[in-house]
């Protein structure tokens, strides 16, 4: 090839773009022109969104608003980027927006804002009667003569010569056949505005129908819906992991009259409906929104996602693990906090050896981390102040039962840990949302919000759910609490009755259709699982095996037996090789401990592959395998999940335990297991399960 003959081609390229671009624009130029009662302006915005028609797009111009006598819409436009309802504008003066508030040489213009929301809600109920999420009905208000792109609240300020390229550069959310029938249901519910001597026909190269038959106005919603899940399931795993199914709208758009909580087994999307919600929050508030969980890793991701789906309302939303924030929270309050997690283990281990080593404790568990665990989720995760009621509390979803003389020992073993904590003058993580609730009860606190959610709300402590229910109180649609208590991954547990929180009537919604696994997939987890019935938070015994509607029949199990570690570590590698082109930022492998985590880490870049460890994972597509451990996996999901010797997990550290210690020893087998299964039920194409047939010893 001869130099420069690349460079060429692109050059040749861009000018026929250029020169198709041109072509495109004189056509709409003079369809605009024959709009004769449209001002000028407006003729020239026209021309910009008519190239877009040329592109796969559908323009309704000068609609009736439905509801009124003579109110108009100026235009809608449906695209692969979704819905948009425009407001023309040919201003003299240029608009301005100052601290909220549309203005336009000096004079406030509020209420074009306020009529081009309310037409947009309108647009948004029809669209949802189609099953499609509201963050795809967006405003947008354009200016004829004018430079600008701006943000008033949801709604887009754009110039006539930047709506164009600004549309054309949404991510594709609509695939053709969408586009058409939602373009025709839109056409019927805003008809043709009476005296209109706008032409609705606008050159536009041939679509693809949709497989329904359209011909007579009608069409097949089912197929519609069909058409959309398949699109998201080509789609990198981020956009998958935003699609709403369209069963799941009315639970986004609901309004609840206080507290509410989703819960369901994995799979059915529960976080989706959160982050929907929390965008369809935002569009209808001024206020700020707090979406917390317990991870610290989720929060990156999830206000990647938002910022994605709805950009215009993405910085009302705090996205923050709940100590975080709540460190934040005390810190704004002008309330010392002194974290210091090394510090406040070192107190415990001195408090144990000398306390709890040769008590009573021991001869129910030795671990002393099982008694740092009834500490840190029984008595401070509960807020318990004093042994009279330690004595009595129920010390949900802890197996081991004690009896009076081992409480005892615990308090004793606490009050040691917190005289050696308060000595060093530091604090635990449960001291940080302890004095964070104090003083969120104040009422004095800086953070107020319209609205909080919470995402796997069963893994925070019963102190962390007072917090969150402290900031809103019950306000309707003001706190919404998403989980499963299968998914728990840390010990203890709470009732929603002990933090004051009443879930009345529909305001405890419980997702039954999963989206993600395949039956083969979802079979193989749940058999993990299938004994360990548990309490959910809302205080009702749950089976292990619960029955779901399945949508999803494409996924797969692989399991693989080696004799030795080095032949199973051997097929990990080719399996991962072996992976199609591009499959590679769709793919996790998911270890129980950080020793297995940074033994993978080394393994896969020795041999090439790049990895990205879920820690440093922002929900941005990334070219390399996810890595990391069962629990920073909660929320997320993939295409496929390799489970490298997943069986060890239900076995490390086990013992041979006596009568005494049984309970304790089974309380930790059912938490290994609901940590595998969480990872288990990640997969949604693929799930590799590795294991190590080790041989005895002399044979």
């Amino acid at each position: 090839m001869a130099a420069g003959g690349s460079a060429s081609r692109r050059a040749q390229e861009a000018r026929r773009q250029e020169r198709l671009l041109r072509e495109q624009w004189q056509r709409a130029r003079r369809q605009a022109v024959r709009w004769e009662a449209a001002g000028e302006g407006e003729r020239r915005v026209a021309a910009q969104l008519l190239v877009l028609t040329a592109r796969g797009w559908r323009l309704l111009v000068d609609r009736r608003w439905p509801g009124t006598r003579a109110a108009n819409v100026d235009m809608l436009l449906v695209g692969p980027g979704g819905v948009f309802v425009l407001d023309v504008k040919n201003w003299r003066s240029a608009p301005e927006v100052s601290q909220g508030k549309l203005f336009a040489g000096g004079e406030p213009r509020g209420e074009h804002a306020a009529k081009l929301l309310a037409v947009t809600r309108v647009a948004e109920s029809a669209v949802a009667s189609l099953g499609m999420s509201p963050v795809a009905v967006q405003p947008v208000m354009v200016f004829a003569g004018h430079r600008i792109d701006a943000g008033l609240g949801r709604i887009r300020l754009l110039g006539e010569q930047e709506v164009g390229p600004a549309l054309l550069s949404q991510r594709s959310r609509l695939p053709a056949e969408s586009v058409r029938a939602i373009a025709d249901h839109l056409e019927r519910v805003f008809p043709e505005h009476e005296g209109s001597s706008v032409s609705q026909t606008a050159p536009s190269p041939p679509q693809v129908r949709p497989r329904a038959d359209l011909s007579d106005g009608l069409f097949n919603i089912e197929e519609l819906r069909e058409a959309a899940l398949e699109e998201a399931l080509r789609a990198p795993i981020e956009q998958w992991m935003t699609f709403l199914h369209p069963d799941q709208v009315a639970l986004v758009r609901r309004n609840w009259a206080g507290p509410a909580r989703i819960s369901g087994p994995a799979g059915t999307g529960k976080t989706v409906v959160g982050l929907h919600r929390a965008a369809h929050l935002a569009q209808r508030t001024t206020g700020r929104l707090l979406y917390v969980t317990y991870a610290n890793n989720l929060p990156r991701v999830q206000a990647t996602f938002l910022r994605t789906m709805s950009p215009a309302v993405a910085d009302r939303v705090d996205f923050r693990s709940l100590h975080s924030w709540a460190q934040e929270f005390l810190r704004d309050s002008g309330v010392p906090v002194r974290l210091h997690g090394e510090k406040a283990q070192t107190a415990f281990s001195l408090a144990w050896k000398h306390v709890g080593r040769d008590s009573c404790l021991t001869e129910i568990d030795p671990a002393w981390g099982y008694w740092k665990e009834e500490i840190d989720r029984v008595i401070k995760g509960r807020g318990i102040t004093s042994f009279e009621e330690y004595a009595t509390v129920p010390r949900r979803r802890r197996r081991a039962s004690l009896r009076r003389t081992h409480r005892k020992a615990v308090w004793a073993l606490y009050e040691a840990y917190e005289a050696l904590r308060v000595e060093r003058g530091v604090h635990d993580f449960n001291d940080v949302l302890s004095l964070a609730l104090a003083e969120a009860r104040r009422g004095t606190a800086h953070h107020r919000y319209t609205a909080v959610i919470v995402d796997e709300v069963q893994d925070l402590t019963l102190v962390g759910v007072r917090l969150v229910h402290a900031l809103v109180g019950d306000a309707p649609n003001g706190l919404l609490l998403v989980g499963d208590g299968q998914q728990a991954v840390y010990p203890g547990g709470f009732r929603l009755s002990d933090a004051g929180i009443d879930i009345r009537g529909d305001r405890g919604q419980v997702l039954r259709t999963n989206y993600r696994n395949s039956k083969e997939i979802l079979d193989a987890a749940l058999a993990v699982v299938a004994e360990d019935s548990f309490e959910d938070i809302d205080g009702l015994p749950t089976p292990g095996r619960r029955d779901v509607e399945l949508t999803y029949h494409d996924g797969n199990v692989i399991r693989v037996s080696k004799p030795t570690p080095a032949e199973h570590d051997q097929a990990l590698l080719e399996a991962l090789r072996d992976l199609p082109p591009g499959a590679r930022p769709d793919t996790a492998v998911l270890c129980p401990s950080m020793r297995a985590i940074d033994h993978y880490q080394r393994l896969l870049e020795r041999a090439g592959i790049s990895v990205c460890l879920l820690e440093h994972y922002d929900g941005r597509p990334v070219d390399a395998v996810k890595l990391g451990s069962y629990r920073r996996a909660k929320g997320l999901e993939f295409k496929r999940v390799y489970l490298p010797e997943h069986d060890t997990a239900l076995t490390n550290g086990s013992r041979t335990p006596d009568a005494e210690a049984w309970e304790t020893e089974r309380e930790r087998n059912e938490l290994a297991r609901s940590r595998l299964f969480v990872a288990m039920t990640r997969a949604r194409d693929v799930l590799w399960l590795g294991s190590v047939n080790r041989q005895p010893e002399g044979r």
